[in-house]
């Protein structure tokens, strides 16, 4: 979790997007859906759920949006130079965006509070056992802090 207040530097790749992100944030999930694995090139994601205005953004990302299996559109952003992820947003869950973990400056300042789209992970990831783990989406109720 970020706390309250907290302050968040991040980044692509090539340093032509930065971002600053100011907490608290709504949860952080290590996320397994298809599109994750797709997008990442690995097993699962960590996003760290945010509101659209605690991310202050320098630089413009490019973007790609598909339908997620909720029927909405998700929409990446990332450098369109050096293709380095940055965050998600999408018409589920709206104002909510999710920034990538490992395109924070320090990835060790956040830790993973639950897994989500479990029936998608593959058979070779691994996750912490003490986390809670949810076949599809948390419920929303956990999301609103």
């Amino acid at each position: 979790m970020v706390a309250e207040g907290q302050v968040l530097d991040g980044g692509c790749l090539c340093g032509a997007i930065r971002y600053r992100l100011t907490g608290p944030s709504l949860f952080v999930s290590q996320c397994c859906c298809k599109d994750c694995q797709k997008a990442t090139g690995t097993g699962h994601t960590t996003i760290v759920g945010i509101h659209r205005s605690q991310l202050a953004l320098e630089g413009e990302p490019a973007t790609y949006t598909n339908t997620g299996e909720s029927g909405g559109s998700v929409t990446r952003h990332f450098c369109g130079t050096c293709a380095g992820r940055l965050y998600t947003s999408g018409d589920m869950p709206g104002e909510f965006i999710m920034v990538q973990a490992g395109s924070l400056d320090d990835p060790s300042a956040i830790a993973p509070e639950s897994v989500i789209y479990l029936k998608d992970a593959a058979s070779w990831d691994r996750f912490d056992p003490a986390l809670p783990k949810y076949e599809v989406m948390q419920p929303r109720d956990n999301h609103t802090r």
